[in-house]
């Protein structure tokens, strides 16, 4: 007998949330493991084909989750933010799982170190409603934070990529040549996937090699089979997940646009993880656009000579300079090119906020002002000590730390400075 699964994408407890082609890939990607040797049922708190009051979405598919206010926790109180929670109502879980269970197993996916009592919530309502199901967690913050995550009362616990310990508490045999499970998703408007795990820079704000300790490539056939997949579900925006997505592009990207080039696909394809701006050649930028990439987000993080060496020189300026030509010289429409710009970071005294934003401003680009996270194992992290607590979680909050470390005024600022420079485009 097939064992029962519940597949469950939590609330999210934060300052502010949207869906920015957000999905629980990784969740989506072992289910799909499963396919054929159990049966599965998913619950996507972050549904918004599920929340008629937002189904409302941009040209590209991303919107606005329902919310509500809620009690800040006492380590956040002296944040002036609204603190709330994101995505379906408690109730409507609770009644989801006492309709379609009793489960045998609660597979749930864990994001944001500072998002866990989203899984509280979800781990409570699963005790009482399904006091016999074994809960599993994996993910970010089950690996980043572990010892954590170990007090919240969940069955196993998976860190990084290592899945036996899953398999074996299962007992199945998982097909790894399967593609993610987005048959869970009853409306499937947008999709992601991955064609690549890992990353070859090490970056000292970045935790991805903490998660996957190298970068490898994923077998073509199986990234065209779920594109194969979210295509029969009519899905028209896809996001690229990959940490490094033009890194030997030779072997990942270039063969994946190519068999959308000969199959005749027409999906709008994005890249909110970050590309490397040195890599995007005048080649790669042509078959991009031709294939379907509509927007262009690059990691820049700041024009600082000084802050870029400090943290792994991954990037120029002339970097930059030349992505974003050969970008539009391939026809790139600017207005859906951004550069990312950290605020917030330990070492803003060298960083030279403003006159990155507006180096890239005169590049002709929008700026993507992302604020900057403590994350726990990285070597900046280390450099947040005096401003917050790396041991708590919640402490990790983005809109928090950023507003610790430059003051409340000068966020303000900051974010009005890139509002005026983006509307002068």
């Amino acid at each position: 007998m097939k064992p029962k699964i519940l597949l469950v994408n939590p609330p999210v407890y934060d300052f502010t949330a949207h869906d920015f082609w957000l999905k629980p890939y990784g969740l989506l990607e072992v289910a799909g493991f499963l396919r054929g040797r159990a049966e599965m049922k998913l619950f996507d708190y972050l549904d918004r084909t599920r929340m008629p009051a937002t189904r409302e979405k941009d040209k590209w598919g991303r919107g606005k989750y329902i919310s509500e206010e809620i009690p800040k926790p006492p380590c956040l109180q002296e944040i002036r933010r609204r603190y709330q929670r994101f995505g379906l109502k408690r109730e409507m879980f609770q009644k989801f799982i006492t309709g379609n269970g009793p489960f045998d197993f609660v597979l749930i996916q864990t994001v944001m170190t500072y998002w866990y009592p989203g899984l509280k919530e979800v781990i409570e309502d699963i005790r009482h409603i399904l006091p016999g199901a074994k809960i599993i967690l994996g993910g970010i913050y089950a690996t980043l934070c572990y010892t954590h995550a170990t007090s919240l009362g969940a069955d196993l616990i998976i860190r990084g990529t290592e899945l036996s310990p899953l398999w074996q508490m299962l007992s199945i045999e998982p097909d790894i040549r399967q593609p993610a499970f987005w048959q869970g998703y009853w409306d499937l408007q947008t999709g992601t996937i991955r064609l690549s795990d890992g990353c070859p820079f090490s970056c000292s704000y970045c935790s991805v090699q903490s998660i996957y300790p190298a970068f490898t490539p994923r077998a073509q056939e199986r990234c065209t089979h779920e594109l194969d997949l979210m295509k029969s579900k009519n899905v028209q925006n896809i996001a690229f997940y990959d940490d490094a997505l033009l890194h030997n592009p030779d072997i990942c990207l270039m063969p994946f646009l190519q068999y959308v080039l000969s199959k005749q696909y027409k999906f709008n394809f994005h890249t909110p993880n970050a590309l490397n701006a040195r890599l995007i050649t005048p080649e790669l930028a042509g078959l991009m656009i031709k294939a379907g990439v509509k927007t262009f987000y690059l990691g820049f993080e700041s024009m600082s000579e000084e802050w870029q060496k400090n943290t792994g020189n991954k990037v120029l300026n002339d970097d930059i300079i030349a992505a974003v030509n050969n970008l539009i010289k391939a026809g790139a429409d600017t207005s859906n090119i951004f550069a990312y710009i950290i605020a917030g970071h330990p070492d803003h005294n060298i960083q030279k906020v403003r006159e990155s934003m507006n180096f890239v401003h005169n590049l002709g680009i929008n700026i993507m002002l992302s604020e900057y996270s403590p994350v726990p194992g990285t070597k900046d992290s280390t450099k947040c000590q005096n401003l917050t607590s790396i041991d708590e979680p919640l402490m990790h909050n983005k809109t928090a730390f950023t507003i610790r470390s430059l003051g409340e005024s000068e966020v303000q600022q900051l974010k009005l400075l890139c509002k005026e420079l983006n509307g002068r485009k």
